[in-house]
């Protein structure tokens, strides 16, 4: 009968909350969901694990040098398809669009800065940009901060971050890894310090030239470093990769690296460094009391 029947319960759809793109982000190390302006505050480091994600270019100028002390070298170099490069993309394309995403002409961005009492020459490389290989721009701007720094007696300090030699450019892109190491053994000559600070990833021809010919090599936790790719190194030697290989950890206990530095610790680290290759001039002698009459 009706009387007893059961009761029709409509169904309510629950509409979830929009919740918009980009608040949380995953950490790849611990998979834990962090919030965006939390990771931020961290400089970009994950609170949970530790995990070091990259750090825009912006930021990590930011880091490295005082505020409102950057001053930019060359930033109009551009780079040209001398080769007229087709492949999937063009690489006049492929410029073009990296230049409207990340805001910059190319990959690494140089200048002059001050980091606590000292003047530097300031590199930093942005793995958004082509992920930052080294092509003639690229090597141009880094040759002449160092050979302006060598000029100006500056410490050179180099961000660096990279996927290797730019294809679209061929042997152009490969002469580079020469320039650079060349104006770096000019800059040793005149007995003046160079800081290489080595992020996730730095392989491939920036890791086997300027990268690390750091008179200290500075690594980040957990980073990337190393020259041809872990899958192509173990099909050349038939063997199996140790744990952690081609990691900063892994590179410090083998003595290609100096010294690992969370990121909240770089600027002191660096400031340390230059203190100790630069040490103040000793202040001036106080003149002697004149003889009493």
């Amino acid at each position: 009968m009706a009387l007893f029947g059961k009761k029709k319960v409509s169904a309510v759809k629950v509409r979830k909350r929009d919740i918009p793109d980009g608040l949380w982000i995953k950490c790849p190390s611990c998979s834990e969901m962090v919030f965006k302006q939390e990771l931020e505050a961290a400089l970009n480091v994950c609170p949970r694990c530790e995990h070091h994600f990259q750090l825009a270019r912006k930021d990590r100028l930011a880091l490295l040098s005082e505020a409102g002390s950057f001053e930019e070298w060359d930033e109009t170099l551009t780079s040209v398809d001398t080769l007229v490069f087709t492949g999937t993309a063009a690489y006049v394309a492929k410029l073009k669009e990296n230049q409207q995403k990340t805001g910059y002409k190319d990959a690494i961005t140089c200048g002059r800065a001050r980091l606590g009492r000292h003047r530097i020459a300031l590199g930093v490389m942005d793995f958004e940009f082509l992920g930052a290989s080294m092509g003639a721009v690229v090597g141009e701007k880094i040759a002449r901060l160092i050979e302006r720094g060598t000029a100006e007696r500056l410490p050179v300090i180099i961000s660096c971050a990279s996927g290797g030699a730019r294809m679209y450019e061929g042997l152009y892109s490969l002469m580079q890894m020469a320039k650079t190491s060349a104006a770096l053994a000019r800059h040793a000559a005149a007995r003046l310090p160079y800081i290489s600070v080595l992020t996730n990833p730095t392989t491939a021809g920036v890791m086997a030239s300027f990268a690390t010919l750091g008179d200290v090599i500075v690594a980040e936790p957990g980073a990337l470093i190393g020259f041809a790719g872990p899958r192509v190194i173990k099909e050349t030697t038939q063997q199996e990769l140790p744990a952690g290989f081609q990691r900063s950890e892994f590179l410090l206990k083998h003595g290609i690296i100096d010294v690992i530095t969370p990121r909240k610790e770089l600027k002191n680290q660096v400031l340390l460094l230059l203190d100790y290759f630069m040490p103040a001039p000793p202040a001036e002698p106080l003149p002697a009391p004149s003889a009493a009459p």
